[in-house]
């Protein structure tokens, strides 16, 4: 099958010749949920802009469902549901209005029960008749989502979704994310929160400097790049690691009762069954053994790091402030 936008050689150079986007590719399927993540001016809100025809590239293509952004402009921005990062919505406009007024700027003739299923989706049923200046900025944040599903797009792009809003909303925005794959809709979300990748995310891309680093599924990208630490715990304190275990680099907790030993999980030999004898040589009794793998967040900083200095986020434009 193939994907729903696929990007090609994609390059962003902006007339004060900071390049936002050097030769992005990228295939994203069908119904996946794709994460982008990236220090700020990494270019991820230039990528966003730039797939859903706000930015124009400088070379490189997007087609999103086999229509070139470019060249068939309307056809694929029909295609897309674009919520911005700002709350760009008015004050005085109720709820379901809004809605429907968004729907129709897409030439959609009136739906009302479409825009009803979405409020009650939404959790916003209940505030259809409010004044938007009433509402809590979480709120705002779901209504923006409404706006940008009232045209029943296949591919809707969120642009730091869960910004602004309290832990237990953003899991219920979690929640509405992987229920609206459920229905079909591939969505490709920018982030900070890098549990918000971890926990709904299939794949998950890297960028920094205006360069893709890497997209990967999440669990195998945890997999190859992710390094696991060995608690070996004592039944005695020590004061200091014996000498006869210093080639395995150990680090000692600051109570004295745990022994802590790093490997890599690529490796073919962990060197696991060489320490546990070399401990039981040196004389330490052990009292119990804990394995913990690094998270995603530890290998985004690792990533990162390992590249050039990050960009200076002044440098990145946000287009998508006024958009929709």
């Amino acid at each position: 099958m193939p994907p729903i936008v696929a990007i090609k050689d994609l390059c962003k150079t902006y007339a004060s010749g900071h390049q936002a986007l050097k030769n992005i590719n990228l295939d994203i399927k069908r119904g996946e949920i794709i994460a982008l993540l990236g220090p700020n001016g990494a270019g991820k809100t230039t990528l966003i802009s730039t797939i859903c025809g706000i930015v124009s590239p400088t070379s490189g293509t997007v087609t999103v469902d086999g229509h070139d952004t470019v060249r068939h402009y309307r056809k694929t921005r029909s295609l897309i549901g674009l919520v911005p990062q700002e709350l760009t919505l008015g004050a005085f406009e109720k709820v379901e209005n809004t809605l429907a007024f968004s729907r129709g700027l897409f030439g959609k003739k009136p739906d009302p029960a479409h825009i009803e299923k979405l409020l009650k989706q939404l959790s916003l049923w209940d505030k259809k008749d409010s004044a938007l200046m009433m509402l809590s900025g979480g709120m705002k944040r779901r209504v923006l989502i409404g706006k940008a599903l009232s045209h029943s797009p296949k591919v809707l792009f969120l642009d730091e979704p869960t910004a602004g809003v309290d832990v237990e909303l953003r899991k219920d925005m979690w929640k509405l994310v992987s229920d609206l794959r459920e229905s079909g809709v591939t969505i490709i979300l920018t982030t900070h929160y890098i549990e918000e990748a971890e926990e709904i995310a299939d794949r998950v891309g890297v960028i920094n400097n205006g360069e893709l680093l890497l997209v990967e599924d999440k669990n195998a990208l945890m997999q190859k790049l992710g390094s696991k630490q060995l608690s070996i715990e004592l039944r005695e304190a020590i004061s200091s690691i014996p000498e006869s275990l210093n080639t395995y680099e150990l680090q000692l907790s600051d109570n004295g009762t745990q022994l802590i030993y790093s490997y890599d999980v690529k490796s073919e030999r962990t060197g696991i069954t060489a320490l546990l004898q070399a401990v039981n040589k040196a004389g330490l009794q052990l009292k119990d053994l804990h394995t913990s793998q690094s998270s995603l967040e530890e290998i985004f900083v690792n990533l990162v790091n390992d590249r050039q200095t990050p960009p200076d986020p002044s440098k990145e434009t946000h287009p998508m402030k006024d958009a929709l």
